[in-house]
């Protein structure tokens, strides 16, 4: 499904992208790379890791897989900004992003993220394992050519499936360990899978108007509040049925469980309440607060695969 989007390319000066001081240059291409959404696919690793080695894996192994993760994850993203700069730069939430502003050129920005995939994926290769680096590239292959490329402009399911790049570090941070893959990293990938549209729609409800004038059918985009949410409470109802999923899979401890239904009892409160909130609003989006669980479902997520880990290295 399309959306139509109106012309929206600014008028840059010429050279702009020329006229910069070294800091500036640093700072900006860093924010190519998306640090915090970094930040987050690293959460979940490091965690996975301690539990593939019930305890605390080799610290280089651990600096090896984090170093390059993070290398994959600002690889991808920076080529998700190179291939998405015609519509960053027409959203406000996006508007400032180094290709938006020109402060880097679209062909520096190409230049850049290739080069940090190809050391992304030299170094899993190199320094931790070959089936590692392996899904290292498929991860940054599925976010740039099959989400960005082929989903978000199409689909208003776009994140549901794209979002699956997300969750491959669970399976990197395994496989660095291991050498191999199990159900329990499968189990943490579903986990993550069904965490992302009660995480990302919340913010596409919230910036609804930027998509829509973007041309990006976002489901909040083409569907009622009521529709979205709906739907954000059974993928949060699916998400903490996996969490629980990894008990008798990983053989975590009963403190894990008890972890895991906290947290998920407080994020489905969040789902319900949002989606009580929409549905008696009908389509009075500015009734709506999806912000709220936008932020606790990053808490959540932080959480959850931290009692991972602490279950691995203090109870494993």
């Amino acid at each position: 499904m399309r959306v139509t989007a109106v012309d929206h390319r600014p008028t840059r000066v010429a050279g702009a992208s020329r006229r910069r001081s070294p800091a500036a240059t640093v700072r900006a291409y860093v924010a190519l790379t998306k640090p915090r959404i970094i930040e987050l696919l690293l959460v979940t690793t490091l965690p996975t890791m301690a539990l593939a080695a019930r305890g605390l894996p080799p610290i280089g192994l651990v600096l090896a897989t984090l170093g390059a993760g993070a290398l994959a994850a600002g690889a991808a993203n920076s080529l998700n900004c190179y291939l998405d700069r015609d519509i960053d730069a027409v959203m406000r939430r996006t508007g400032r992003r180094p290709l938006a502003t020109a402060a880097v050129s679209p062909r520096e920005a190409l230049v850049f993220g290739c080069t940090l995939a190809a050391v992304a994926v030299t170094v899993m290769a190199v320094a931790v394992n070959a089936l590692a680096a392996g899904l290292t590239l498929v991860a940054i292959l599925f976010y740039v050519l099959v989400y960005t490329l082929g989903l978000k402009r199409r689909t208003p399911s776009n994140i549901v499936w794209g979002g699956a790049a997300g969750c491959m570090p669970v399976l990197i941070g395994w496989a660095a360990v291991t050498g191999t893959l199990a159900w329990a990293p499968f189990v943490l990938f579903l986990v993550v899978f069904f965490w992302t549209p009660p995480h990302y729609w919340p913010l596409a409800m919230r910036f609804r108007d930027d998509y829509l004038s973007a041309g990006v059918p976002m489901l909040p985009v083409v569907a009622a509040p009521a529709v979205v949410t709906r739907r954000i409470v059974g993928y949060s109802w699916a998400m903490v049925a996996c969490s629980l999923l990894l008990w008798p899979v990983a053989d975590t401890s009963p403190w894990y469980v008890g972890a895991a239904l906290l947290l998920g009892a407080a994020f489905l409160r969040e789902a319900h309440q949002l989606h009580r909130v929409a549905a008696a609003a009908g389509d009075a989006r500015l009734q709506l607060q999806p912000m709220r669980l936008f932020h606790a479902s990053i808490t959540y997520l932080a959480l959850l695969f931290l009692a991972v880990g602490l279950d691995a290295v203090l109870l494993g």
